[in-house]
């Protein structure tokens, strides 16, 4: 806008963000369009809708009833649905049941853990009880270089059930240990990280590799397997290299329960990990609960690697009516579903529609997204505004408008668990994947809470990636305190890079998101002077 501010231009806003200074003289419409047209984004598909929080006017739209990839945004649905179905108190209660009689402290036949669907199974839980989490989770680790593991013991759970085991005076095992993980089918996760959806989950499903440098150059690199198991063995080649050379380290399957670790890291690097996912966690968790409870001292005389015979597990109802032994109750699902928005955990958002089927009395992929359809429905958002394949956000299925995310976002806040939704989102230039959105000194760090989505996709014509879709959805407060509720996404971004340079490109398009909650967030910041003369 050429000329003199009128007087209620303010009401637009007038303020313009330069290097973290307000300056004056255009307005919000034009201030918008000049992140959206940020070069290389010219091309870009932009869905934009924000609205007051308090009344619902609406302060900024475009094309917001049209449908984009939602990419992880597709989380928020995921998550909203789960806590308005099983409440945010829920919690899953995995029991270890016994076949056979006690004699003497000797189980003359079988210990069946039963998987109830907790995603962690104690891994991530703290002393204080929250689950735990790094902004850069493990499950990227193969492909983010700052990914690093959680603190504490991934075997937390499965250690609780078998002191349980040893407390109730078990001490020997004749028979076998089954995994029971029939509470849904299997299925597949959508997005990047561990692909396997299981009723049994143990360390996400893989084995961490965190390889540390040599002290000098020509050194063999320390590496470290998390957690340690007999179930996957390693064949490990990383050397150190001088200080100047950059780190190359890949691990790829070789052959059943085997995998290959290969690559350099220079001197003084900080530690990298790198993951391998399992291929069966049923077998995995079977593996691990029989070490862990000989390390407690119960005697076990089955094989520890083997496949989990599932074929000589009872029926789920002789399941249910036999003795326990032993229970591991887990943090409520409020915790979960931190974890999954904070980070973007792909596997745990892709178990919640298994956990809606079974808690409907079904086992399907395809029933648990019916019944987080009916749900959505019952939170407003309109039949057609949606479409979800799974429950991450990785599937083509996947997609929502600006509206729909938005009517979401504000029927959770008039519900009874919206501080358990709301606190679980990444805070905007702090933590979880927000925590580089800004530069630190930016004036809207703090402010906004929101979840991310990233999916790209290779162009086979040139091996260049495109940027499918890139969104941020959530809740942000202006500098003069107004509430505002906001959806942006940008859809079909050539970003002209490949290979390793792929991260960094989308790094930078998550901070044109974040110029633009800067741009609402100062939108009132300066009234200016009124105008004068005529």
């Amino acid at each position: 806008m050429a000329g003199r501010p009128s007087r209620w231009s303010w009401i637009l806003g007038l303020a313009v963000l330069v290097g973290g200074q307000v300056m004056a003289g255009e307005t919000l419409e034009q201030r918008v369009e000049a992140v959206i047209r940020s070069p290389g984004y010219e091309s870009g598909h932009w869905g934009l809708l924000v609205v007051d929080g308090k009344n619902g006017q609406t302060v900024f739209e475009r094309n917001a009833d049209q449908l984009f990839c939602p990419a992880s945004v597709t989380k928020l649905f995921t998550t909203a649905a789960a806590l308005s179905d099983l409440g945010a108190d829920h919690r899953f209660v995995t029991p270890v049941v016994r076949r056979g009689e006690v004699k003497d402290g000797v189980l003359l036949g079988d210990l069946i853990l039963v998987g109830q669907g907790d995603p962690c199974l104690g891994g991530r839980t703290g002393e204080d009880g929250s689950l735990r989490f790094v902004n850069d989770d493990h499950i990227y680790a193969n492909g983010n270089p700052h990914s690093g593991v959680v603190p504490g013991d991934p075997l937390a759970g499965l250690d609780h059930l078998a002191r349980d085991v040893m407390a109730g005076g078990i001490k020997a095992v004749t028979g076998d240990v089954l995994v029971d993980d029939r509470l849904f089918e299997p299925t597949s996760s959508t997005g990047s990280g561990p692909t396997k959806v299981s009723p049994v989950v143990v360390n996400d499903n893989v084995v961490d590799v965190v390889v540390t440098p040599g002290a000098i150059a020509g050194m063999p690199a320390d590496v470290r397997l998390i957690p340690v198991t007999a179930f996957l063995t390693a064949d490990i080649q990383v050397e150190t290299t001088g200080a100047d050379q950059p780190p190359a380290l890949t691990v790829s399957a070789a052959g059943p329960r085997r995998c290959g670790v290969r690559g350099h890291v220079p001197v003084g690097h900080a530690p990298l990990v790198r993951i391998a996912e399992v291929d069966d966690p049923a077998s995995f968790a079977r593996t691990l609960f029989i070490e862990v409870l000989r390390r407690r001292g119960v005697k076990v005389e089955a094989a520890s690697v083997a496949d989990n015979p599932g074929d000589k597990l009872p029926s789920r109802a002789e399941v249910a009516g036999l003795p326990q032994v032993a229970e591991y109750t887990s943090p409520p699902l409020r915790e979960y579903v931190r974890v999954i928005l904070k980070v973007s955990h792909n596997l745990h958002a892709s178990t919640l529609p298994m956990l809606l089927a079974a808690h409907h009395g079904q086992t399907t992929l395809a029933e648990g997204l019916k019944v987080e359809g009916r749900l959505l429905r019952q939170l407003g958002v309109e039949p057609g505004s949606v479409s979800f394949g799974g429950g991450a956000g990785g599937s083509r299925a996947d997609l929502a408008t600006p509206r729909a995310t938005v009517t979401l976002l504000r029927a959770m806040m008039a519900r009874p668990d919206f501080l358990a939704y709301e606190s679980a989102l990444p805070v905007l230039g702090r933590d979880g994947t927000l925590a580089r959105a800004l530069a630190p000194t930016s004036p809207a760090r703090g402010h906004a809470r929101a979840k991310t989505g990233t999916y790209t996709i290779d162009n086979g014509l040139d091996g260049q990636a495109v940027l499918t879709s890139k969104a941020l959805a959530g809740y942000i407060e202006t500098a003069s305190g107004r509430p505002l509720v906001f959806a942006f996404f940008v859809n079909q971004v050539p970003l002209h890079v490949s290979g390793d340079k792929e991260s960094e490109a989308t790094a930078a398009a998550g901070r044109v998101l974040g110029k633009l909650c800067e741009v609402f967030y100062t939108m009132d910041a300066e009234k200016p002077a009124p105008a004068t003369g005529p």
